[in-house]
């Protein structure tokens, strides 16, 4: 697959995935932007959640950076029809698993207060370590609550 192709598939999954009410989603300027840099990698997940192949149907992604011993999730979406099958846990571990190849030993993510995959995150492992009040703004001006979340990876 070509630079372009996975900012595509991301797009495509973001557009279905995030709930514009929240205002959540990148523009594919940002995407770009970030897997311009060295240290952002995207995962791209098939139906079965392993790495999706040119000829598959990519229903997930990740978007990480990598830090100096941690790893920050930055984007992750399932497409709605293939969620609650296992391809959120999935792409978690390839993540885990790549950023602590990295010399990553936490993986980082922030998200909004009521997120639906705050379930996934808990299941996984992830545990709260910080909350800033009142800090994101949705497009109609609510303020929501961001949680921080850590998950030790180890080495």
């Amino acid at each position: 697959m070509t630079h372009g192709d996975h900012v595509d598939q991301v797009m495509t999954i973001m557009a279905a995935a995030f709930d514009p009410a929240y205002g959540e989603a990148w523009t594919r300027r940002q995407v770009e932007d970030a897997l311009l840099l060295g240290n952002c990698h995207a995962y791209l997940a098939s139906i079965s959640g392993h790495q999706a192949r040119a000829d598959e149907l990519v229903a997930g992604f990740s978007l990480s950076r990598t830090g100096f011993e941690e790893e920050e999730l930055l984007l992750f979406a399932v497409l709605p029809e293939y969620r609650r099958q296992g391809i959120g846990q999935s792409i978690l571990l390839a993540l885990a698993a790549d950023a602590n190849k990295r010399g990553a030993q936490r993986l980082l993510l922030e998200m909004r207060r009521g997120n639906p995959a705050e379930r996934l995150y808990h299941e996984f492992g992830f545990t709260v370590i910080g909350e800033r009040k009142d800090y994101y703004r949705t497009p109609d001006g609510t303020r929501i609550d961001a949680i921080t979340y850590a998950y030790n990876i180890g080495s």
